[in-house]
């Protein structure tokens, strides 16, 4: 009788476990990713664009999800000659950087978090690039229907090298340092 008891328990509570985890799917039109790029003489910014996305909350908890980066789509917007803008994207589409040819997605997958406590959480998810695919950490805050996170990527563990400090001497002001910053902004439907 013991045994039917505890399996009932078991059944119960990972029954409420299944009920209380909810998918939530994430607005792509809404959502903004804003990446920042630094080299010694400067920087560029632009925007890339999600693909399709969710995420998975248990509570006050990010449980995990998905997000599918459509690296196509990579934007420069801080460059205001049309001709020059379009040559930086070019460049950045190429296998110099991003390969989008052959690589047309990125994505990010949540695998936990810390819960919210004042709507802050730390994530801890796994970034794929180029199919190359790293943990990362970051950081994110809930607002409403919306998170805000910034997270900071090191390009060199994708094996994007171009101008690359860590790859190349003597690049003096041509070089490109290796983290590149992307400002996310999820709206949830």
């Amino acid at each position: 009788m013991n045994i039917i008891k505890s399996i009932f328990a078991a059944v119960l509570i990972f029954a409420s476990v299944a009920v209380t985890a909810q998918k939530v799917e994430v607005n792509t039109e809404k959502s903004s990713l804003e990446w920042l790029g630094k080299k010694v003489t400067g920087e560029h910014s632009g925007t890339i664009s999600l693909k399709e996305a969710y995420v998975v909350m248990d509570g006050k908890t990010l449980s995990g999800g998905e997000f599918v980066i459509d690296m196509t789509s990579i934007v420069n917007t801080d460059i205001e000659d049309a001709e020059y803008s379009a040559k930086l994207e070019g460049h950045l589409k190429s296998e110099d950087f991003f390969g989008v040819e052959k690589f047309p997605i990125a994505k990010l997958v949540i695998k936990k978090s810390s819960k919210f406590k004042s709507n802050k959480a730390s994530v801890m998810g796994e970034l794929t690039i180029k199919n190359i695919t790293h943990p990362i950490e970051f950081d994110v805050e809930k607002s409403g229907d919306k998170m805000i996170a910034t997270v900071v990527v090191d390009r060199s563990k994708y094996d994007i090298r171009y101008g690359s400090g860590s790859f190349f001497e003597g690049l003096g002001d041509k070089m490109i340092y290796d983290d590149f910053t992307l400002k996310v902004t999820l709206v949830t439907k």
